[in-house]
């Protein structure tokens, strides 16, 4: 079907064809009759990195409970993507986790983690959606506003203008209009010019800068092996960190800095700062290797949650999914998993012939969203420079993380129930459980007996 052509039936609109937009074009397409997902660019079968989407050139993570989400909607993706050389593997032994210079016990989680690039994924979901019956593209097309009633009582439809062909400006009626649009959202903007009151932000400001070079394969030596990844992780004892990833093509490394530490963009400055890291093995990796380009940078200033439940009134007819709800710090790779999380929300809500509440929804999806923010805003009000309240449980937290990854060092079910919370599989308080606060504060030289399995499954439960 063409992007003007109608459908009978619901109709559902989707902003924005990222990952987030194409998981929510895979739920609604159960419900609708008609799903049509818009997006301003022009959406090739490439996986290459999109101008609407810069942070395609870096290094994502998909973490566990998220890959969780995408294979059930998508059976069968990750043995499609290991068929094409992307690497699979264990959540704890195939990435190398360190902090302060020193590695996590690595240990069999159960927990599966996949290396495709973004744009890889991106390309192999857009492919799965296309072959759905219900879903249709609007490429290359802006969004223009919505459509709705006067006052904040229901969106319509919304506003599209295409810069393609001859269609030019047009308004697409809709039963349910969801907004996928990432950080840049106009959500707030669009609900204030249907009357509502501003949506309150929580924001903690971290100024981070990712700059990113791919290299060719084989590297001499290889930290990474036949694993996935070598994470060297920030902390304020070393505020500097990187990810070598392995790629079904290719290596890739990302490096990051804080507050205004910026990465340089230049091969020779790019490799300096990657011989700043406490682990001298991903500069040794790479330091004579052949890159594939020039260093790309990108520039990430805040993590924004909006507080869409805390609104008195919603407009019916319109949703907001996302990093147009909660956009993280990307060194915690939460983005993707927190989308996929979200698309199970939004399937809860829209049922067949279901108009859904939107304040149920958002209240539902802030439930989703408060552990990852959680962890990410705290991660970074660890660090001195950031500026935000520390309540009494955030410093409590950060005053006893550093143990945690001290006893990871030498015990494997500290590093599993470190990485069951990472994975958004268990939440926060999970690593302040008595079992495992116990392996923390007596470590396992001081706790006077072997472990036995069945230590370390208490630990878990």
């Amino acid at each position: 079907m063409t992007a003007g052509a109608t459908a009978p039936g619901r109709r559902a609109v989707v902003l924005g064809g990222g990952i987030a937009g194409l998981l929510a074009a895979r739920v609604l397409a159960d419900s609708y009759d008609d799903v049509l997902v818009v997006d301003r660019d022009e959406l090739a079968d490439t996986a290459a990195p999109r101008r609407a989407a810069p942070q395609g050139h870096h290094v994502h993570g998909l973490l566990a409970s998220g890959h969780e989400v995408i294979e059930g909607l998508f059976p069968g993706l990750t043995e499609e993507l290991r068929a094409d050389g992307v690497p699979v593997g264990d959540f704890g032994t195939s990435l190398g986790w360190h902090f302060d210079g020193r590695m996590m016990r690595r240990t069999t989680t159960g927990l599966t983690c996949i290396s495709p690039s973004r744009p890889m994924l991106e390309q192999r979901l857009r492919r799965r959606v296309r072959a759905l019956d219900a879903v249709r593209f609007a490429e290359a097309t802006d969004i223009t506003g919505l459509a709705g009633t006067t006052g904040h009582g229901r969106v319509t439809g919304v506003r599209l203008h295409a810069r393609n062909g001859t269609e030019g400006a047009y308004e697409v009626p809709a039963d349910l209009v969801v907004d996928a649009t990432g950080r840049g959202s106009r959500t707030p903007g669009w609900l204030a010019a249907l009357g509502l009151p501003p949506v309150r932000e929580d924001k903690v400001k971290i100024d981070l800068t990712y700059t990113t070079c791919d290299f060719r394969g084989p590297l001499d030596p290889d930290p990474v092996g036949d694993g996935v990844a070598e994470v060297c992780v920030a902390t304020p004892g070393s505020p500097r960190g990187a990810t070598l990833a392995r790629l079904a093509d290719r290596y890739s490394l990302s490096l990051y800095g804080i507050h205004g530490d910026r990465p340089p963009a230049d091969l020779p400055g790019f490799l300096a700062f990657a011989a700043s890291l406490p682990v001298p093995a991903i500069h040794e990796a790479v330091r004579d290797a052949t890159p594939l380009g020039d260093p790309v940078s990108f520039h990430y200033p805040a993590s924004v949650r909006r507080r869409y439940e805390s609104l008195g009134a919603f407009p019916r007819g319109l949703l907001v999914l996302g990093d147009a709800v909660c956009s993280f710090n990307p060194i915690y790779a939460q983005g993707m998993t927190v989308a996929a999380l979200g698309a199970r929300v939004l399937a809860r809500h829209t049922g067949r012939d279901r108009d859904p509440d939107p304040r149920a929804y958002f209240r539902d999806l802030a439930r989703v969203n408060d552990a990852p923010w959680a962890l990410a805003a705290g991660g970074d009000l660890a660090f001195p420079g950031t500026r935000g309240r520390r309540s009494l449980p955030v410093r409590l937290v950060n005053a006893y993380m550093p143990r945690l990854r001290a006893a990871a060092v030498h015990d494997e079910a500290v590093t599993e129930a470190f990485l069951r919370v990472a994975g958004l599989v268990d939440p926060p308080p999970a690593v302040m459980r008595p079992s495992v606060l116990r392996r923390v504060l007596l470590p396992r030289g001081r706790r006077g007996s072997a472990d036995t399995a069945a230590d370390r499954e208490r630990a878990l439960s």
